[in-house]
Order: C-alpha cells, then sequence, then structure tokens
C-alpha cells in the first residue's frame, strides 16, 4: 500500500523517507520536522497552538515552548532552502500560535505530479431538454378489481409478518450480545499495559555512576561531574543534540535518549598494581553498540589532556565538530594549572548544590583558584556569579558590597568576557536583586543565545516569575529540569535567587516528581 504524500507549496513532501523535494532537489529532514509538516498539511489554513502541537508530535515528553519554536525555526529554514526570498510557508499568529499559509495537495507516491483541483477542466454540462406531458385520467376499466385487492392484502400481511420477526430476531441478538459484553467485563483479568518509547537518535543521557572498587575515587567525583556538565552544555550549545545531565539523577527509568554516555571509576590491574581509572562509554540504545569507549588514569597533572582528548573524541564519533566559538572557550582552560582545574570543579560541584554553605565554601575555593592561575578568567566569573547569588541570599556589608563592586570592575576589563553567558548570569542575578525586571529579561536571553544551560533556564524562570508571567516561568523552569533532572536543580527553582512556590507554579513538575518516587 502506497503512503500519501503531499505537495506543500513547492515542495513534495515524502514522510515515508523523511524527504522534501523541488525542481530536483531533495533535502532529508528529522523525522519530528517531518511530522510537524505533515501535520500541518493535515490542518490547512488553521492555526495550531503549541500545546496542540506538543499534544500531537512530542506525545508525552517533557517537551516546552522553547522546544516548539526552535523546531518551528528549523523548518521555515528548511522550506526556504537557503533562499530568503522565497515565500513565508508558516506564519505566526500573535498569541495564538501558527499557521500554514501554503496550498496542499495529496496525492500518492506513485503519482506526486497531479494537477490541483482548481486547474482541472469542468466536466461537460449537456442540456437538458424539458418536454410537457398531458395528464392522464384514469377510467373506470383501470382500477383494480376486488380478487386483485384481495391478493394484495395478503402479500402486505405476510411482509407485515416478516418485518414482525426480523425484528424480534434482531432484539433477541442484541441482547445476547450485550449480556456477553456484561459477562465479559465482570470476568475479565485486569489489562496489562507496557510503555513503550521510540528512542530519539538525537538525545543523549549523561549519567555518572560512583565506583565501588576504587579507594580514591571520591577526591575525582566533582572532575568527572564537572566534565559531565562541560559535555552537556557544549553539544546543548553548539551542536544539534539534545543531552540531558543526569549524573545528579538516580532514578531508574525508561529513557528515549538513542545514546548514552557513562562515566564511572573502575579498579584495574596497571604494571602490576591495582589502579583506579575514569571509564567513559558511550552506547547506541537502539543496538546496545558501542560508540566510545576510553579509560583514564586520573592524576593532578592528567586534568587538562583527559578533558581535551575526550572532547576531541566525542566530537569524532558524533562527526559533530567544535566551532571557532566553541574551541575559544576551551582554550581558557588552558590558562588554568592541573590543581586549580580540580579546585575549580569542586567549586562547580558547591554552586550546583546551591545552598548557603556551599556557596560560602565555593567562593573560599575560587578565591585560591583565581591567586594561583590570575588568567582562568573562568574561575574569576564564577567567584563573581557566587558573590553575586550570596548578596541576593544574605545582604552584604558595605566592606563586603565594595568587594563585590571591584571584582565587577576587575572582570568587566578582561578582553571578550562580556561574549561569554557567565557574564550575563552576573548581570541578571545583580538586576533581579535591584528589581529592574526588563534588564534581568535582557541580560538573561543574551545569556542564552551564548549557551543553553539548566542554569539560563532557572534564571529565566525567575525572570518570568518577577514579570507575573507564571506560565512562561513554569515552561522554563521545566526545560531546566529536562537538561539536568534532579535534587539539585529543583533545589535552585525553589531558593535561587528568591523562593518559587512549584505547587504554584510549576504543578506539572511537582506531579512529575510524585509520580516517579
Amino acid at each position: 500500500m502506497q503512503q500519501p504524500v503531499v505537495r506543500v507549496g513547492d515542495w513534495l513532501v515524502t514522510p515515508s523517507v523523511n524527504q522534501i523535494s523541488r525542481q530536483g532537489r531533495q533535502l532529508t529532514l528529522e523525522p519530528r520536522l517531518i511530522d510537524l509538516l505533515m501535520y500541518f498539511a493535515r490542518h490547512p489554513d488553521e492555526v495550531l497552538s503549541r500545546d496542540e502541537l506538543i499534544d500531537n508530535i512530542w506525545m508525552r515528553n517533557i517537551v516546552t515552548s522553547h522546544v516548539v519554536t526552535q523546531s518551528i525555526s528549523e523548518l521555515r529554514k528548511s522550506l526556504k532552502d537557503g533562499n530568503e526570498q522565497s515565500p513565508e510557508y508558516i506564519a505566526t499568529v500573535p498569541k495564538r500560535g501558527y499557521k500554514l499559509t501554503a496550498t496542499t495537495v495529496w496525492c500518492t507516491e506513485e503519482e506526486p505530479d497531479i494537477t490541483p483541483p482548481s486547474l482541472a477542466t469542468p466536466p461537460a454540462v449537456l442540456p437538458i431538454r424539458v418536454t410537457e406531458t398531458q395528464p392522464q385520467t384514469m377510467t373506470s376499466s383501470a382500477l383494480p378489481s376486488p380478487s386483485f385487492r384481495l391478493a394484495r392484502d395478503k402479500v402486505d400481511r405476510r411482509k407485515r409478518i416478516a418485518t414482525f420477526w426480523t425484528w424480534l430476531l434482531f432484539l433477541s441478538s442484541l441482547g445476547a450480545l450485550i449480556a456477553l459484553v456484561l459477562m465479559s467485563l465482570v470476568n475479565s483479568h485486569p489489562p496489562v499495559t507496557s510503555t513503550r518509547l521510540l528512542l530519539n537518535p538525537r538525545d543523549i543521557d549523561v549519567r555518572f555512576e560512583p565506583g565501588n572498587s576504587c579507594n580514591s575515587w571520591t577526591s575525582q567525583q566533582s572532575y568527572a561531574i564537572g566534565l559531565g556538565n562541560l559535555i552537556t552544555t557544549s553539544l546543548n550549545t553548539f551542536s544539534t543534540f539534545m543531552v540531558h545531565d543526569k549524573t545528579n539523577y538516580n532514578v531508574t527509568e525508561p529513557s528515549s535518549s538513542g545514546k548514552t554516555l557513562t562515566i564511572k571509576f573502575v579498579n584495574q590491574r596497571h604494571y602490576r598494581a591495582q589502579q583506579c581509572f575514569m571509564s567513559v562509554l558511550l552506547v547506541d540504545n537502539a543496538d546496545s553498540s558501542i560508540m566510545l569507549d576510553k579509560r583514564y588514569f586520573i592524576t593532578d597533572n592528567t586534568l587538562l589532556s583527559v578533558q581535551e582528548d575526550l572532547l576531541h573524541s566525542l566530537s569524532s564519533v558524533l562527526t559533530q565538530p567544535w566551532p571557532p566559538r566553541m574551541q575559544a572557550l576551551l582554550e581558557q582552560f588552558r590558562h588554568s594549572k592541573s590543581m586549580p582545574l580540580a579546585q575549580y570543579y569542586q567549586a562547580n560541584q558547591l554552586i550546583v548544590e546551591g545552598d548557603v554553605a556551599s556557596l560560602n565554601k565555593a567562593s573560599e575555593i575560587l578565591e585560591m583558584v583565581t591567586k594561583d592561575a590570575p588568567d582562568f578568567t573562568f574561575a574569576l566569573s564564577g567567584k563573581i556569579l557566587v558573590d553575586v547569588l550570596r548578596h541576593s541570599q544574605q545582604q552584604f556589608d558595605k566592606t563586603q558590597l565594595q568587594g563585590l563592586n571591584n571584582e565587577l570592575d576587575k572582570i568587566a576589563q578582561r578582553p571578550g568576557v562580556q561574549d561569554t553567558a557567565p557574564w550575563y548570569q552576573i548581570q541578571t542575578i545583580d538586576a533581579l536583586t535591584k528589581g529592574d525586571i526588563d534588564d534581568a529579561y535582557t541580560d538573561i536571553n543574551k545569556s542564552i543565545d551564548l549557551e543553553m544551560s539548566w542554569l539560563n533556564y532557572v534564571l529565566l524562570g525567575k525572570v518570568y516569575e518577577m514579570k507575573g508571567e507564571n506560565r512562561l516561568a513554569a515552561d522554563a523552569y521545566i526545560t531546566a529540569f529536562n537538561l539536568r533532572p534532579g535534587d539539585n536543580t529543583l533545589y535552585w527553582i525553589e531558593n535561587g535567587v528568591f523562593h518559587t512556590s512549584i505547587k504554584k507554579i510549576v504543578p506539572y513538575l511537582q506531579t512529575f516528581l510524585k509520580n516517579e518516587q
């Protein structure tokens, strides 16, 4: 049986092979973009809201309106095919949703080039000749005889009897069927439901497994989790993959991610002695094949080289070359030394925990890192970010506030620092603390343009809360939890910058967490 294809404007859409084509040119799209385009084609001239698209395209996945907007943007870009003069296929209807503006013509794969109905030749209309007929008068000789009337009455009586028995048999059968249905409902066993997930090959889960056989793994845990966070943020920002950092998520549940990257510590014999190695394993969940299998011997002198090798290996196996801006960001780590890099990741883990005691400890560690590696810009911006958070939770005295302002002036003079996400995160928190909502909204959107991270979406939710747009705040919080699920992200949503009521602002997230317990 041939699958239906549809012509949308100039493009012929063939969903069976995830392709669109016109004038001899073929483009292969992601399955979700093809599903989105086909759904628009099935609802021509209808305004489709984001919620309707999420319910019918993304089904039960945790998806926000930001993901829908990104998918619409990618679909528009594919339909324009690099020609900015091309007509707009999908129009945005403010505050309502999206509408397909192009004409749609359905056909089969065998006959893709059909003529639209409006251009088909109409059937010829034949004239109808009307003639008058004279009414005829029935004569007495044409009237039925008594014997004919008697025979007709018998036939009518037989028809009535047959109709009666037909209805009787029908009602009896219907009653028996209803009785059988009721008996099956009473005696039936509870239905067995099975959960089936369609894997998304562009989704990756990053997990961390503590080592049970290594004595020194706890001292290296912050480094491994820091690597997981760096990999997640880098791929989400500079690639087409969607990565979920589950290093703090210990819930065993089915996942729709097509790949899993696992970091753990294993004990292995090395030169006649047992050594603790960090194992990095990337598995394709569709066929359980191993895409990457690395083992690193972690010492104070190998932290930077291990990080660079791992990122290079992932770029190669995922066929995802790092753009120049990503390479420039990674170059910043070269200004760190081995020990400051380990301390930097230790401070990052404390920042993720988010409570006052952890933030105070992180500030002390980053203070030491900036002294040992003064050119390590990430450490300095992290120190200022922590201090701005501490000031938002507990007001600094004059001396502390003066020191914070001096740090802000110092980092503002660093070349290129104002083109990084931490700079705009600092500005966002500072603006929220002062009540400058418009400035905070501008700064956090600049930060999101530079980096797709869970922290950015937590701060975006805080800004939307201050603007009174709780629906958008909930979307941002769910996106943050989707990027990095776990207790740490939940703590940030509730307590970062100011307190947020999960029950009031994000009831869906509260229901989701109850169901997983």
